[in-house]
């Protein structure tokens, strides 16, 4: 499936408000039965919509106020990649996170993600904060 830059907008959007609100059902609504998600490159992916829920299910056990940016994002055929930053706090010590990261997705024909990728970089401890 070929999308096009405002279609992957908003799907960027979806995944941001799901990350914030850590919803389950509305993540795994953008993927595919069997999709993909790679959060770690030296890590086997997680596979599928029980995996990626309890990805987000143990996320939402460690973190909250997050705050996702896409900063940029293109379009080729029916791949998405995205720069990004992104924030939480820790819900044990209660200090801010920050990150950055690079995602790319590649779509199904029907629109949802096949497969996810991620790079993501963690600002030291201090850093960044308020």
């Amino acid at each position: 499936m070929s999308v096009d830059y405002a279609t992957a907008g908003t799907m960027l959007e979806t995944f941001g408000r799901a990350w914030a609100t850590f919803d389950g059902d509305l993540i795994v609504s953008m993927f595919t039965d069997d999709a993909e998600y790679h959060a770690d490159p030296f890590a086997p992916p997680m596979v599928g919509h029980n995996a990626i829920r309890a990805y987000w299910l143990d996320g939402s056990r460690t973190t909250g106020d997050v705050e996702f940016v896409p900063e940029r994002h293109w379009v080729s055929g029916d791949t998405v990649l995205t720069a990004w930053h992104a924030s939480y706090v820790e819900t044990e010590t209660r200090a801010r996170v920050h990150l950055v990261g690079f995602m790319t997705w590649e779509l199904a024909s029907d629109g949802r993600i096949a497969k996810l990728r991620e790079w993501t970089l963690q600002a030291p401890t201090g850093a960044g904060a308020g």
